[in-house]
């Protein structure tokens, strides 16, 4: 634990309260993203998904460099280093709005997963030793709802700012237009990313000031040097990999397709009148901040269910059973019924993450932080998942691609069954 006064201890935590706010509001913002950018740059359904490859490559290329920056220079200027470089991730928007070229909006996106990669590094720590041990667990929640929190709102404010226009709509219009019409078209509606990528700059930039001279406590690197080999290393870690590897690619291709579903689907208008506003529930748009509305939901279940009534491999299993159960519900119904159970899909990931980590460090010992570094480099996953996706939809259509989730939960349930035990002793 740092040893801190309590106001320093609570500034401390309001601080990493934001960076997992940030998290989570920039990696979801690929739901609205993929969508948007398949229409302004005229891509196919496959090559909008290699906006979450670009992202999530990074951190399986930089986690290891990530960790020796860190080593050298210390959490808490690394928590720096990593804002600074989100934020020229960010600005490179601004010429990627410009030119409307999509190898610049994915080259945006691979500096901003590397400060991503970077600050999760630094903050993660922090969520443990800011304050008791027996209390970790609480603190670690919190930063789990915040996170998803961001997630949910990145969806709404962004979605309703650069997708106000069904595909249908923007279609029709661009059909009645001539090519240097639609090319103008075109080149105003990528303009509609600069803004909001200025603004989020300039919050970065803002938080990296105050992570710069609020003096947060650094961690104590007295930790001895442990040689990075994967040699020696029992089945079950391996396994837990693979296991990091299918759930970040099952929860990235659910939460960043879910907005082009919608859109795919076009369903009619549910409305709703809320405090005045006249509100579509079924608008797109909002489909991934209902993902994450039930990975919050799913959260907090986990929360109170793990480890007082069950185990977490009993709760692995469970949730794993419920997402298979989900994909072929929605595999088997058609529009906004078989949309509803891939939304729901957010509930069943929301414990995988929790319950694969601790499954597959579990008396490792020194090797805890290989294969940690392991397990984050299985984030790649949801790299490679998302464009196999898209090309699923080009070649078939968007509902049967999802059926790409199914040997991800599969292996998941192997994990949870018999995974985690081979080669563990007891």
């Amino acid at each position: 634990m740092i040893q801190q006064n309590k106001s320093g201890l609570t500034f401390a935590l309001f601080v990493i309260g934001i960076f997992f706010f940030i998290f989570g509001f920039v990696t979801w913002l690929n739901g609205v993203l993929i969508p948007f950018l398949r229409t302004a740059c005229e891509l196919t359904t496959a090559q909008a998904f290699y906006v979450a490859s670009a992202f999530y490559i990074a951190y399986f290329v930089m986690s290891i460099p990530v960790s020796f920056i860190l080593k050298k220079f210390g959490f808490v200027n690394s928590m720096t280093f990593g804002l600074a470089i989100m934020i020229v991730g960010t600005l490179i928007f601004i010429p990627a709005a410009y030119t409307r070229e999509y190898w610049v909006f994915l080259l945006g996106l691979f500096v901003q997963g590397t400060g991503l990669t970077m600050l999760q590094t630094a903050v993660n720590p922090y969520v443990t030793l800011l304050g008791p041990v027996e209390s970790a667990a609480k603190r670690i929640s919190i930063m789990g709802v915040a996170n998803k929190l961001a997630g949910a709102f990145s969806g709404i404010i962004l979605g309703s700012l650069l997708l106000s226009k069904s595909d249908t709509e923007i279609q029709e219009e661009l059909s009645n237009l001539t090519s240097s019409a639609k090319m103008v078209y075109l080149d105003e509606l990528a303009l509609k990313i600069a803004i909001p990528y200025i603004i989020m700059a300039v919050v970065l930039a803002i938080l990296a000031l105050m992570v710069r001279y609020a003096r947060l406590p650094e961690i104590a690197g007295n930790e001895p040097d442990t040689k990075f080999t994967t040699k020696g290393l029992p089945a079950y870690a391996w396994l837990g990999v693979f296991a990091i590897f299918f759930y970040v690619g099952a929860e990235v291709v659910v939460g960043d397709s879910v907005i082009l579903y919608g859109r795919y689907l076009n369903p009619d208008p549910y409305l709703i009148n809320l405090f005045g506003w006249e509100v579509n529930l079924l608008n797109p748009s909002y489909f991934t901040s209902y993902v994450m509305a039930g990975m919050i939901l799913g959260y907090f279940v986990g929360i109170a269910l793990i480890p007082k009534i069950i185990s977490q491999e009993k709760a692995l299993l469970l949730f794993t059973l419920s997402a298979l159960f989900f994909t072929s519900v929605a595999l088997l119904a058609s529009g906004t019924t078989s949309l509803l159970f891939i939304i729901l899909l957010g509930i069943s990931n929301s414990v995988m993450w929790p319950a694969i980590w601790p499954l597959a460090i579990e008396k490792t010992g020194k090797k805890i932080p290989i294969i940690s570094a392991l397990l984050i480099m299985g984030i790649i996953g949801g790299a490679i998942m998302s464009p196999l996706f898209g090309k699923l939809s080009d070649n078939t259509n968007m509902h049967l691609a999802y059926i790409i989730l199914i040997p991800c939960y599969l292996y998941i349930l192997f994990f949870a069954i018999s995974g985690h035990k081979i080669g563990k002793q007891n």
